[in-house]
């Protein structure tokens, strides 16, 4: 069996020093569509230095190491073809304002892993602190098809209720041609992303956009519509990854507002509202 969910479990974390700067967090801004339009007050907030602000999913890139989706491969015990694993979901919570620029120190591990039968899921937990405390805690679910069916546990059941009643707001969000080119830059070269061939290969017609792109897409646009452009509100951010995103086609975001919290849902307009990301949840001050 590829994966060995106890020798992986029982691995010891990972910790290494990570650096970003300035123009780091403006490559991620643009990355999920930020600029647009250029000269807008609001967007110089992501784009231009003397104005920079964070936003906190900058976190899932922050010193353009692998991913989550990558790093988590290469864990003790986990062994596994590329083509076979999809970024399931993705949690993180924000312990304070994430700086325009700084080192700090990066510890992964395993958390968990999951036998769904068919398939495995897997948990990377990054947690972030620099010398004045945490920074922030990351939650990759890893999902890799045909990797199940050993016997273990199966992980948590429950789901977030559904959203009621009309949505509060709902935006739309083009998705660039060269999106997926423009994201990786900031450090996730996975070639599903890029290669027409690699993504054939993983079950794709063409490559597709990062599941984590279209999450930095969705929580900019809550920032903006919903929490006054006010990146420091956001204290935690979670997701499931319910389909992919070609290059190219609409996002429509719709919001819910709840106590302390945005509900979001994200699909596909070209292809009747497919739904692309599900069980989101954006919480703030």
């Amino acid at each position: 069996m590829p994966i060995d969910a106890a020798k992986a479990l029982a691995a010891e974390p990972r910790t290494g020093e990570i650096t970003w700067t300035t123009k780091d967090v403006q490559l991620y801004h643009l990355g999920v569509g930020a600029g647009v339009p250029a000269t807008d007050p609001d967007e110089l907030r992501y784009t231009l230095e003397s104005r920079l602000h964070v936003l906190p999913s900058f976190a899932t890139v922050a010193g353009a190491g692998a991913p989550g989706v990558i790093s988590g491969l290469s864990m003790p015990g986990v062994e596994v073809e590329l083509a076979k694993v999809l970024h399931g979901g993705q949690s993180l919570r924000v312990h304070r304002p994430i700086p325009a620029e700084g080192t700090a120190t990066a510890t992964n591990r395993l958390a968990a892993v999951y036998d769904k039968g068919k398939a495995a899921i897997l948990v990377l937990r990054t947690e972030v602190t620099d010398p004045d405390g945490p920074l922030w805690t990351n939650d990759s679910q890893i999902f890799v098809r045909g990797e199940g069916g050993w016997g273990g546990d199966r992980g948590p059941t429950t789901r977030p209720d559904p959203p009621i009643g009309d949505p509060d707001r709902t935006v739309e969000r083009p998705i660039r041609e060269d999106q997926a080119l423009l994201y990786r830059l900031s450090g996730d070269w996975n070639p599903l992303h890029a290669d027409p061939e690699f993504a054939k290969l993983a079950g794709f017609e063409r490559p597709i956009l990062h599941g984590l792109c279209t999450y930095g897409i969705t929580l900019k646009a809550v920032v903006d519509t919903l929490l006054g452009g006010d990146v420091t509100r956001v204290r935690g951010y979670s997701t499931r990854f319910a389909g992919v995103v070609y290059p190219g086609e609409t996002l429509r975001i719709r919001m819910w507002r709840q106590e302390g919290g945005v509900r979001v849902a994200v699909s596909a307009v070209e292809r009747g509202d497919t739904p692309v990301l599900a069980d989101t949840v954006v919480d703030h001050s």
